[in-house]
């Protein structure tokens, strides 16, 4: 596999297509960092990390509104790739959804949201915008 995070990004969003509440997703130090940013700006319901003897699973409960059951996750979309990495400041974070969403971004400090790296005041590599 050449870019697992997008492999991640991508069964999430296929889990959410199909309706389903859980979703497994090989385990990795950044995809754990990315689902618990999800966890605590409440895009995800809850999460678990199993270790395995292949290396480990996270299992994600995905969120929906309890009326309506719409997805918390509208669109979430890889930016930054392996062929083309893509890197700001703090002073040129982009916004998503004009403040309605976030970027989830990693930097020296760790992987973390738009806001909190215009808050420290850190750049760093744009992984993925949510929305």
């Amino acid at each position: 596999m050449t870019d697992p995070i997008a492999d991640y990004l991508t069964r999430l969003r296929n889990a959410i297509k199909a309706n389903h509440r859980i979703v497994e997703i090989p385990s990795s130090k950044i995809k754990r960092e990315i689902t618990k940013v999800l966890f605590e700006k409440g895009y995800i319901l809850n999460f678990k990390f199993e270790e395995n003897s292949l290396g480990g699973i996270i299992k994600i409960a995905l969120k929906y509104h309890p009326l309506t059951k719409l997805p918390a996750i509208n669109e979430i979309t890889r930016v930054s790739k392996p062929g083309s990495r893509r890197y700001t400041s703090a002073e040129e974070m982009p916004r998503v959804k004009n403040g309605l969403g976030i970027a989830i971004i990693t930097t020296s400090q760790g992987v973390i949201t738009d806001k909190e790296a215009r808050k420290q005041n850190v750049g760093g590599e744009l992984i993925c915008f949510v929305s």
